[in-house]
């Protein structure tokens, strides 16, 4: 766990400590479902930004057709403010 690393013609020793990331989330959201459209709501605010946001809505509801539901996504709209969202498929199902 203890390295030396030369920099600028002097030697740092340096000590490897582990340290955990905060990388998930976990929240709940309220859906309603059309033939087309997801309208889904109570979208916590998050510290990420808003088109990150519409991509994890986008995986989220994408699903392949043998899965039961879902398909091939045509638009997702997030709107922070009101911590809401709509997604809309290509097909109604």
């Amino acid at each position: 766990s203890k390295h030396c690393v030369n920099l600028d013609n002097r030697t740092a020793h340096v000590t490897v400590k582990p340290f955990e990331l905060d990388m998930g989330f976990q929240f709940e959201l309220h859906v309603t479902v059309s033939g087309k459209k997801i309208n889904v709501s109570d979208i916590p605010e998050l510290p990420i930004p808003e088109d990150w946001m519409r991509d994890k809505l986008e995986l989220h509801f994408y699903k392949t057709e043998q899965a039961e539901g879902g398909g091939e996504i045509e638009k997702v709209t997030y709107n922070r403010g009101s911590g809401t969202g709509v997604i809309t498929f290509l097909k109604p199902g």
